[in-house]
């Protein structure tokens, strides 16, 4: 433990802290003398004890304000993640079915390669048959 002199309402105090937190409990006391003094300028020398209960309960309403703010941003980055992961899934489902897609439309590509070639195959045997006859046919007049 550290001891500390701090100011308050023009008086030194002595305060104990954990070692290394020296700094940010001047930096407390300050603050709350700041308050303390605005209050005093304020609402006048009500006495001293009144005027830190009210310079304390202020400071614990900044905390609580601050704290709901935080629980509505932990609620919030909750349901953003929610959202994140539904993308996330609804993207994985888009992917897959897009993958099945492409892979139909590969498959309805290589049917009809397959079905061109033999209709090119058959087209020239048909052209060749016909070529055939027409020859036989005037080899038959000559």
């Amino acid at each position: 433990m550290v001891n500390v002199t701090v100011k308050f309402n023009n008086r030194d105090y002595i305060l104990s802290c954990e070692d290394g937190q020296e700094q940010e409990l001047e930096k407390l006391s300050l603050h709350l003398n700041e308050k303390f003094e605005k209050l005093k300028s304020d609402l006048g020398n009500i006495g001293e004890s009144k005027l830190l209960l009210i310079s304390s309960i202020q400071v614990i309403d900044e905390m609580f304000t601050i704290k709901e703010s935080i629980e509505k941003l932990k609620n919030q980055n909750k349901t953003l993640l929610d959202k994140f992961k539904e993308i996330k899934n609804l993207s994985i489902l888009y992917k897959e079915d897009k993958e099945k897609e492409i892979q139909s439309l590969q498959s309805e590509l290589q049917e009809l390669k397959g079905k061109i070639l033999d209709n090119e195959k058959n087209y020239s045997e048909s052209i060749e048959k016909v070529s055939n006859s027409i020859n036989n046919f005037l080899e038959k007049i000559n």
